[in-house]
């Protein structure tokens, strides 16, 4: 269940610690953990679903056995699951809270059910129907949860919306005849859908004198349709990468972009998550040096597989500089910042996805700069901008 507020402040401090690598331990849990420790109530019948088709619904077996000497007067059954599915026909006796994304974590959905009825020692029991699921139009490779305790249900998570009690008729724990006695009382699975993402990059038209200072926007973005946690096999570490127009020194970087000998190294997104639709612009204000024929530059995804993107004509993007005029006495000057270049086109709407602040003067793009911490990043989603700031709080799914 949630833990309680002062235990919340001390596990801060730990997420500081482990960093990011600890986080996503969190998230991609192996698809069959489960606690060591088996306590009185114990939940079983729970397996990793595999090849769901976005809009289907399908249903969640779940046993309960109660391990100790005396009956359980009452008990309850939580069930998370991630951004990429949601609950269906949720019968009455169970409450459905929506949890924003916060701590890295991203968004899920959560179904407990109060069964106020005795759970006998040695019996095996089962929900007379099964809690339904249906995979949303976004949905890949997403996580579910289950657990089982005593009791009235679990405290709400405190930064999830209030709970809604379901429609369906109510349901009861009725006795299985045999087999399905777990060993936890929690177990977390994956549920992977046949799905595809599409990641792509737009490039930059620049145009100015020798001498000026112009803007250069360049952006990544995930056209969907699913949204892709990461953590799974051949969707960790993907990264930008961001080649300058020759007859460029850059002025000021991005702030999450560090170089790497002639190249800029940004990620594709901060956090554990890219959500469909979503995108990152990274900006970056160079300086022209001089007029060299044909500069050209280009932004990039980083090679490595990616079996959810199949397109991958629009994985480079150019970068073009038109360098006008004879040359200037040095003041700086506007630019015209173009979203020309792409390979592919973009997804995109709204403004900036990420934040210049800091750089070094006058940089050549061959300078080791240090790594930006991803504390907070700004994504657009949609038609409007989102700041989203990682809030040092760690916490369970559910």
């Amino acid at each position: 269940m949630p833990i309680p507020p002062h235990n919340r402040r001390a596990s801060r401090a730990a997420v500081a610690a482990v960093g990011a690598a600890g986080l996503i331990a969190l998230v991609t849990a192996p698809a069959a953990f489960a606690d060591v420790t088996a306590p009185g109530l114990v939940i079983g019948g729970v397996e990793p679903i595999k090849g769901v088709k976005p809009g289907s619904t399908f249903d969640l077996p779940v046993t309960v056995a109660n391990k100790d000497t005396e009956a359980a007067e009452k008990v309850w059954v939580s069930y998370s699951v991630t951004r990429g599915l949601d609950f269906a026909d949720v019968p009455s006796n169970c409450r459905v809270q929506h949890i924003r994304s916060y701590d890295e974590m991203p968004e899920n959905w959560t179904a407990t059910c109060a069964f106020d009825q005795a759970v006998e020692p040695g019996v095996v029991y089962t929900p007379e129907k099964p809690l339904r699921v249906k995979a949303l139009d976004r949905a890949y490779h997403d996580r579910l949860r289950v657990r089982v305790g005593l009791g009235g249900a679990p405290m709400e998570d405190e930064n999830g919306d209030p709970s809604v009690a379901g429609t369906a008729p109510a349901v009861k724990l009725v006795e299985q005849q045999a087999g399905g006695e777990g060993s936890a009382e929690r177990v977390d699975v994956s549920v992977t859908s046949v799905n595809t993402a599409d990641y792509q990059v737009t490039g930059a038209a620049l145009r100015g004198r020798v001498d000026d200072t112009v803007t250069m926007k360049v952006k990544f973005a995930n056209a969907g349709p699913a949204w892709v946690l990461e953590g799974e096999e051949g969707e960790r570490g993907v990264q930008v990468m961001i080649t300058l127009p020759a007859g460029t020194s850059v002025v000021k970087r991005d702030y999450y972009c560090h170089a790497e000998g002639g190249t800029y190294r940004c990620p594709a997104h901060v956090g554990l998550h890219m959500a469909e639709d979503a995108h990152m612009v990274y900006t970056f204000e160079l300086k022209i040096d001089k007029r060299v024929a044909g500069a050209k530059g280009s932004i990039a995804l980083s090679t490595g597989p990616r079996p959810f993107d199949h397109n991958k004509a629009n994985d480079k993007a150019d970068i073009t500089l038109d360098v006008t005029g004879g040359g200037s006495t040095g003041s700086t000057g506007g630019s015209t910042n173009g979203s020309g270049g792409s390979a592919g086109g973009s997804s995109s709407t709204g403004g900036d996805g990420t934040t210049t602040n800091g750089g070094n003067l006058a940089e050549t793009g061959s300078s080791t700069l240090p790594v930006m911490g991803t504390a907070a990043a700004a994504v657009v989603t949609g038609a409007g901008t989102l700041l989203i700031v990682r809030r040092r709080r760690a916490r369970r799914l559910s």
